[in-house]
C-alpha cells in the first residue's frame, strides 16, 4: 500500500513538472479562436522542439513568486523577485506548447497529437539597487494547467522560475430558452498533456460526445439543442482518456483536482427552435482555382450531384481527350481496399488545346480525387476535385413515437478521420455510422421515440481509427469538429422530428 502511495505520489510530481510547459496566447472572451488577439501585455510566441526547454541552462539566483499561483485567463499576477543582480534588465517568460494534429503523409492515416514547446516574452524588467523588482502580468488564454514562469538573463541562462496553473472555465449562452434553443459550450483553458486534453459532454447525465482543444490552443466551442421537457437541465464536463466518461475524477491519483461543472440550461415553456433546413447546412464551395496550363474543376469542391465544369488550357490542340475519375474502392474492416481509374467522359481540345466540359460531381466518396486528361496513351494532366458531405432532409420530420424516418448523408470520406459520423439523439450519443463500403453513401432507417414534441437528431463527424492509445478518442461524437477536426474541416447537420400524439 505504501509503495502504491509513492508511485502515485510520483505520478503526481512528475505530472506537475511535464505540465510546466504549456500554454499560448488563445482567443478572447468575445471572440472566435480564429480572430482572437494575445494579450497586449504578451510578447510573441516562438516554438522550439520539446528537448530545447530542458536544454536551456538554469543557475537559480534569490527568490521568485507569484501572486496568486492560479487562476483562469487574463488573472492579473504579481511577480516578485529578490536576490538578482541590481540594475539588471530580465525577461519574464511564459512557457508554453504548439500542438497539431499528426497524420500520415498521404493524409489517411490517423498518428494522434504532436506539441512543440513555445517561449513568450511577458515584458522586460529591470531590477533595482536591491536587486529586486516587483512586476504585473495578465495570464496569457491558452492552454491550460502548468506553466513555468521564467526569469531569463540577457545571456539566455533562467535565474529563477515558478508554477503558475491556469484553472480551465466552462461557461454556457444562453441559460434559458424554449426546447431546441441553440446552447453555446464554450471552455477556456482545456490542457494538451495527458490526463488534460480529452473532456467529455454528458447531457442530463446522457453521453453526447467529447471535447478537443489541439489547434485552437486550449480553447474550446461547440453548440448543442436544447432537448427535454420544461424545466432544468444539466450539462456536465469531466475528462476521460478511454472514452467513455470518467465518473469519479476526485478518487483519481493523478490530477485529481479537474474540473467537474454541473451547469444547468432551464427549457422555457414557447414554440420549439428547429434547424435550417438540410441543404443550407454543410461547408460552402471551394473556389476554382485555374491554372496557365493544364485543367482544373469548377469549382474545386462542392457536394454530389453539382453542376461543375472541367477547364483545360494548353494542351495538345484538336486532340480526343478521356476524363479519368479515380476514387477508393472497399472498406478497411473486411476486404481491403484499393485504388481504382474509371471513364468520366470524352471530349476534344480545340485550336488553342482548350476545352470546357461540363458535368456533375459523381456520387462517390468524399474527400480528394484525382480528375486525369487522357489523350492516346499518356496522361497530359491531373487536377483534384473535393467532394464535400452534405445532408437530404428526413423522408418523415413528423408522426407518433416509434415512427421511422432516414437520416441521409452523402460525400462522406474514407480515411481514418473521415470515413465516420456518429448518431445523437436528443444530446444523447446512439452510435456511428460508416461510409467507405457504400462509397460515401449513409443511410440511417432511426425509430424515434420519447414524448409528444419536437426531438433532436445530431450527427457528428469523429475519429474511426489510429495508432494513438491515450486519450482513445475513437468511435465517439467529436463535438467540436467544426474548428479542431483533424486532418479536415467537416461539417455537423441537425435535424428535427415532432412527435405527435
Amino acid at each position: 500500500m505504501r509503495l502504491t502511495r509513492i508511485l502515485a505520489l510520483n505520478a503526481l510530481v512528475g505530472a506537475a513538472l511535464v505540465g510546466a510547459a504549456c500554454g499560448q496566447s488563445g482567443p478572447s472572451a468575445s471572440r472566435s479562436p480564429a480572430t482572437a488577439q494575445p494579450s497586449k501585455a504578451a510578447g510573441p510566441a516562438t516554438a522550439a522542439p520539446g528537448a530545447a526547454a530542458s536544454q536551456q541552462a538554469m543557475d537559480v539566483t534569490g527568490k521568485f513568486t507569484l501572486q496568486p499561483a492560479h487562476g483562469p485567463w487574463d488573472t492579473k499576477v504579481t511577480a516578485t523577485a529578490v536576490g538578482l543582480k541590481p540594475a539588471t534588465a530580465y525577461d519574464l517568460v511564459w512557457t508554453g506548447a504548439k500542438v497539431q494534429w499528426k497524420l500520415s503523409d498521404d493524409r489517411s492515416k490517423y498518428l494522434g497529437r504532436d506539441y512543440t514547446t513555445t517561449k513568450q516574452v511577458l515584458r522586460t524588467i529591470t531590477t533595482d539597487a536591491a536587486g529586486s523588482f516587483v512586476a504585473t502580468f495578465p495570464v496569457p488564454q491558452g492552454f491550460g494547467y502548468g506553466h513555468d514562469v521564467q526569469v531569463v538573463d540577457k545571456e539566455n541562462v533562467i535565474r529563477n522560475k515558478s508554477l503558475f496553473d491556469v484553472d480551465m472555465v466552462t461557461t454556457i449562452t444562453p441559460t434559458s430558452g424554449p426546447v431546441g434553443t441553440p446552447i453555446t459550450v464554450e471552455v477556456k483553458g482545456i490542457g494538451y498533456q495527458s490526463y488534460q486534453n480529452s473532456f467529455q459532454l454528458d447531457y442530463d447525465n446522457a453521453y453526447t460526445g467529447w471535447i478537443s482543444s489541439v489547434t485552437t490552443d486550449g480553447y474550446a466551442k461547440l453548440v448543442i439543442p436544447a432537448t427535454g421537457g420544461v424545466g432544468a437541465h444539466y450539462i456536465t464536463i469531466g475528462h476521460s482518456e478511454f472514452g467513455a466518461p470518467y465518473l469519479n475524477p476526485q478518487q483519481q491519483p493523478v490530477v485529481a483536482s479537474r474540473p467537474f461543472p454541473h451547469i444547468a440550461f432551464t427549457i422555457t415553456p414557447g414554440d420549439g427552435v428547429v434547424p435550417p433546413p438540410a441543404a443550407q447546412q454543410g461547408l460552402p464551395q471551394m473556389a476554382a482555382r485555374p491554372v496557365d496550363k493544364g485543367i482544373w474543376t469548377s469549382p474545386a469542391g462542392a457536394t454530389v450531384g453539382t453542376p461543375a465544369t472541367l477547364e483545360a488550357k494548353a494542351l495538345p490542340a484538336g486532340s480526343d481527350v478521356e476524363i479519368l475519375w479515380t476514387t477508393q474502392v472497399g472498406n478497411r474492416s473486411v476486404t481491403g481496399f484499393e485504388e481504382r481509374t474509371s471513364t468520366l467522359g470524352k471530349t476534344r481540345t480545340d485550336a488553342n488545346g482548350a476545352f470546357s466540359w461540363s458535368f456533375a460531381v459523381p456520387d462517390d466518396l468524399g474527400g480528394y480525387h484525382t480528375v486525369s486528361a487522357k489523350i492516346g496513351d499518356a496522361v497530359v494532366a491531373k487536377t483534384q476535385l473535393y467532394i464535400l458531405a452534405s445532408a437530404l432532409p428526413l423522408n418523415v420530420d413528423r408522426g407518433p413515437s416509434g415512427t421511422t424516418t432516414t437520416v441521409h448523408l452523402k460525400g462522406v470520406g474514407w480515411t481514418e478521420t473521415e470515413q465516420i459520423y456518429h448518431l445523437v439523439y436528443d444530446n444523447a450519443f446512439a452510435g456511428y455510422t460508416c461510409a467507405f463500403q457504400s462509397k460515401g453513401d449513409i443511410t440511417v432507417n432511426l425509430t424515434v421515440s420519447g414524448a409528444p414534441g419536437w426531438h433532436f437528431i445530431d450527427m457528428y463527424p469523429g475519429i474511426f481509427q489510429g495508432t494513438e492509445t491515450r486519450p482513445a478518442n475513437y468511435k465517439m461524437p467529436q463535438l467540436t469538429a467544426l474548428d479542431d477536426h483533424p486532418g479536415e474541416k467537416l461539417p455537423v447537420f441537425r435535424f428535427a422530428f415532432f412527435v405527435t400524439q
